[in-house]
């Protein structure tokens, strides 16, 4: 009989880890972390919590030649000089430059294959010059790598949220071309199937604040603009859950009448940003509310990036 051959093990560095949803995505999917970095104090506090070490510091100081062995380099690079939510300098801006410190891992390095994540916007910013600038700095790394990217939305891979990331995945020449998953067969449950029950009363708004937030979607729609709170349908999807306090405020839940308010309109849980992302319950929270909303609302969503490490893994090995 013949031996059946032993899967080869993959391993990946995660860089800007974040919270770790690529860590846990491709956890599910049967790789090794070996290792994690990133500069935020706070995400690093979670990402300990649940993963153990993670190395905490700027990414352009790291010592490259002393990195551990790796397979796949993964990376949600900041967003925010790509983003319709901030001033959109690209790499003008010093975080939008970051991306070519991946660069500078990928040439010393050259691991199997990467995986990028950032926002929309990126693709058409400055006409696309700033993307085709990133394509061609990655697509020389190294030997060479084999691109592809794509738009992907979260609500395709079972999760009740519309959510449009930009995907970049890059496989070592001798790979061939990697085609990136559109969607999975998983129907998303309706928001009101993640929602907390007995939800205490300091995620309800004040009527002031409401009745404030109103007058101010009122003043944007004068002028044409759908800037301003939104109350979800809870037999639908979430809006994108962002960073700043304006994602809580476009998933506004209506629930039971409360004192703060009559309406009983409140905020999202963490817990529940958490599963709007594809986290799991035992996923644990060591930061304040506020802290915790904007770290789910950076985070990738953990369906998708598992549904790419899966169809990466088969490619590859």
């Amino acid at each position: 009989m013949k031996k059946k051959r032993k899967k080869k093990l993959l391993y990946t560095a995660d860089f800007f880890a974040g919270i770790g949803g690529f860590r846990m995505g491709f956890d599910k999917a049967g790789y090794k972390t070996a290792y994690a970095n990133d500069i935020d104090s706070g995400c690093c506090k979670t990402y300990k919590a649940n993963f153990g070490e993670i190395e905490e510091k700027d990414i352009e100081s790291i010592d490259i030649d002393s990195l551990p062995h790796f397979n796949v380099l993964l990376a949600g690079f900041p967003c925010q000089p790509f983003s319709i939510a901030g001033k959109r300098k690209g790499v003008e801006d010093h975080r939008g430059k970051l991306v070519y410190a991946i660069s500078k891992i990928l040439n010393k390095k050259y691991p199997d294959a990467f995986v990028l994540e950032n926002v929309k916007p990126l693709l058409t910013l400055n006409k696309g010059k700033i993307f085709k600038e990133i394509y061609s700095e990655l697509e020389k790394c190294g030997k060479g790598y084999n691109i592809t990217f794509k738009i992907l939305n979260s609500i395709n891979f079972g999760l009740p949220q519309k959510r449009e990331r930009l995907y970049i995945v890059g496989v070592k020449k001798r790979f061939g071309q990697f085609n990136i998953p559109e969607k999975t067969n998983i129907q998303p449950p309706p928001i009101k199937a993640l929602l907390e029950k007995n939800v205490p009363e300091k995620y309800y708004l004040t009527e002031r604040y409401y009745l404030g937030l109103l007058q101010h979607k009122q003043r944007h729609a004068k002028n044409g603009n759908g800037f301003g709170c939104k109350i979800l349908d809870l037999d639908g999807p979430a809006n994108t859950l962002v960073a700043g306090n304006m994602g809580r405020e476009r998933n506004l839940i209506k629930d039971k009448p409360n004192q703060k308010n009559k309406w009983g309109i409140r905020k999202l849980t963490e817990r529940e940003c958490a599963r709007i992302q594809g986290f799991s319950d035992d996923f644990v929270i060591p930061v304040s509310t506020t802290q915790a909303c904007a770290q789910f609302g950076n985070a990738v969503s953990v369906p998708v990036v598992e549904k790419i490490a899966r169809n990466l893994k088969k490619h590859i090995s």
